[in-house]
C-alpha cells in the first residue's frame, strides 16, 4: 500500500525534528566535514551523534566517505541545504513579527502608565 504525500512529508519532518540532526545539517551546508569537527562543534556523545548521523544516512540526507580512520559526511544533495535556508528565512519573518508586536505592546504599557 502506498503512503499519502502528506504522510512521507510528516515523517520527513519528524525525522528531521531533533535539535542535533538539524545542527549536523547546519554544520555540513558548506560542505564534508569528518566525525571528529562534527563532535568538537556539537559537543554530544560519540556514540549520540553516531546514532543521528546513522538516522540522516538511512533517510538518505547525509552520505559517508571514510579514509584511513577518518570518515567524513557531507549532505546527499542541495536542496536539504536550500530547506534550511528557508526555514531560517521563515523563522526570522515570524521572530521580526512577535517583535513587532512586542514592541507596539510595550509601547501601549508605556502610554498607559503615564496617564
Amino acid at each position: 500500500m502506498q503512503v499519502p504525500l502528506y504522510q512521507a512529508k510528516a515523517e520527513f519532518f519528524r525525522m528531521l525534528g531533533h535539535p542535533t540532526r538539524i545542527r549536523v545539517l547546519e554544520l555540513l551546508q558548506h560542505g564534508p566535514v569528518p566525525v571528529r569537527d562534527l563532535l568538537a562543534d556539537i559537543e554530544i556523545e560519540p556514540s549520540s551523534l553516531s546514532q543521528q548521523l546513522a538516522i540522516l544516512r538511512r533517510a538518505g540526507i547525509v552520505v559517508s566517505t571514510r579514509e584511513g580512520s577518518t570518515v567524513t559526511y557531507a549532505l546527499a544533495g542541495g536542496d536539504v541545504a536550500e530547506l534550511l535556508r528557508a526555514a531560517r528565512r521563515i523563522l526570522t519573518e515570524l521572530l521580526a513579527g512577535r517583535n513587532q508586536l512586542l514592541a507596539e505592546l510595550q509601547q501601549t504599557d508605556a502610554a498607559s502608565s503615564t496617564r
